[in-house]
């Protein structure tokens, strides 16, 4: 018989058990549902709803269902709808009334809701870990390029020179915002949301403090209605992890432009690309532009939540069903993508030569000569007028801004000296350039040191 089936007369249509289940995803959540069963054994007790012999009986029969489920021997069945069914149902089963008991002053409303919470909290701990680990990766690997020079990219035209570990660093900076705004996440998925029943909690004098101490939440949930309705932590959890998949794109799009024959400013590893079928000599980043094509799923899943509960009425309504499967595909997916960022950042290997010959083979020096100028006494808007015509001068040559020669130089001002060419050599540059970047070989060094401090802090 179904938990609710004392109101219906018919059986329900096969159809719409098929349509209406969800164990074949929620079946994920079977040990945090088992997990919050046993705390609500306990709370029963407690309350004096089930003896000692009881609450011992149900926590052992639990176990046992954890331990078919995690064998792969538990039997599943569209019939019995979802996770929470199927364990009350097999529970029943091994002890007899004394199972019945089990669902007293809870509602699947809540229970799912403490599902996914405890679920998410775990995960999140998880990807939390995996970013940790990837930030000491970028550092570390920024610590061994603080002298590779490269141009840095305005527009996807070359700009201004920086190092290598500069342009890590920047990566380091977008993911290390990504993991303040998980532990903030972290926080609003830690609420008890147990006790709150369908939707407006129970006569029976339910223990909420027991059970968030025994499932170690920070804190109950305030309002009922709110509780069984709200999924804000479910879409807070999943905007959080698109931006680690934002960010993490970004550096893929880098990595797979880097890589190519045009750039050849890095050689990636073998272990993360694939060849052709046809031509022998590819060398394709299929795994960078899987993770570039994964986010925009993350992204989908993001909008299939909002999407979901833009029209919701107040409180619990079946479609709240479909919240678990784009999530589910958002965590299970970004872990990936932090792993296979991280192999990319430890094991490509760098054209040095090849990011300098970049740099040297480039207009970049007209920002300095304009600095040079305004330093000199010329206001800036005229300096920059000057560097301008100077660069455009030198490509119908078909030279470089360092190829002139000093008197050439004095023909567009009298200010230039001996000096100019020290000033416009790309690692002179970097160590006298100041900038909240840290571009300089000094500020970058300090920069590195710094946060190896705080990610072993």
């Amino acid at each position: 018989m179904k938990a609710w089936g004392g109101r219906f007369k018919g059986k329900t249509d096969p159809l719409m058990e098929r349509f209406s289940a969800s164990i074949l995803f929620d079946r994920a959540l079977y040990e945090h549902d088992i997990e919050g069963s046993k705390a609500q054994a306990g709370m029963l007790k407690k309350i004096g709803i089930l003896t000692e012999k009881e609450a011992r009986e149900i926590v052992a029969a639990l176990n046992e269902i954890k331990a078919e489920i995690k064998e792969g021997v538990f039997k599943f069945s569209d019939a019995l709808e979802d996770i929470h069914m199927h364990v009350e149902a097999r529970l029943i089963e091994k002890v007899g009334d004394t199972g019945k008991k089990l669902h007293t002053g809870r509602s699947r409303n809540d229970q799912v809701s403490l599902d996914m919470r405890m679920f998410l909290k775990e995960e999140l701990g998880q990807i939390d870990t995996c970013l940790l680990q990837l930030l000491k990766t970028l550092v570390n690997r920024a610590g061994r390029e603080k002298k590779t020079i490269m141009p840095g990219y305005t527009h996807m035209q070359k700009a201004q020179v920086v190092t290598f570990a500069h342009y890590l660093m920047a990566y380091y900076y977008m993911l290390k915002r990504d993991r303040g705004r998980m532990g903030e996440t972290m926080k609003r998925v830690d609420v008890l949301p147990l006790g709150c029943g369908a939707i407006a909690g129970s006569t029976i004098p339910l223990d909420r403090e027991f059970l968030r101490r025994k499932l170690m939440f920070s804190r109950v949930s305030e309002n009922s209605m709110d509780t069984v309705s709200d999924r804000d932590f479910v879409l807070d959890s999943v905007y959080s992890v698109a931006m680690i998949m934002l960010h993490l794109s970004r550096f893929a799009e880098d990595m797979i432009i880097f890589s190519t024959e045009e750039f050849s400013f890095v050689s990636l590893p073998d272990e993360l690309c694939t060849g052709s079928s046809l031509m022998p000599q590819k060398k394709n980043p299929d795994a960078l532009e899987l993770l570039r094509g994964k986010t925009s799923r993350v992204i989908g899943d993001l909008f299939s939540l909002f999407t979901l509960l833009k029209g919701l009425p107040m409180t619990y309504n079946r479609d709240l069903q479909e919240d678990k499967e784009p999530m589910f595909h958002a965590i299970n997916t970004v872990k990936d993508a932090i792993s296979i960022a991280g192999l990319c950042i430890k094991r490509m290997k760098v054209n040095k030569k090849g990011m300098e010959k970049a740099v040297y083979e480039s207009f970049m020096p007209a920002v300095e000569i304009a600095e040079y100028l305004t330093v000199n006494g010329t206001p800036f808007r005229e300096a920059h007028t000057i560097a301008g015509r100077m660069v455009r001068d030198c490509e119908e040559k078909g030279k470089l801004l360092q190829d002139m020669a000093l008197i050439d130089m004095k023909g567009y001002s009298k200010v230039f000296g001996d000096d100019i060419f020290d000033y416009i050599n790309p690692h002179t540059i970097l160590n006298t350039r100041k900038t909240t970047g840290g571009a300089s070989f000094v500020e970058v060094e300090k920069e590195i040191e710094r946060e190896k401090i705080y990610i072993n802090s």
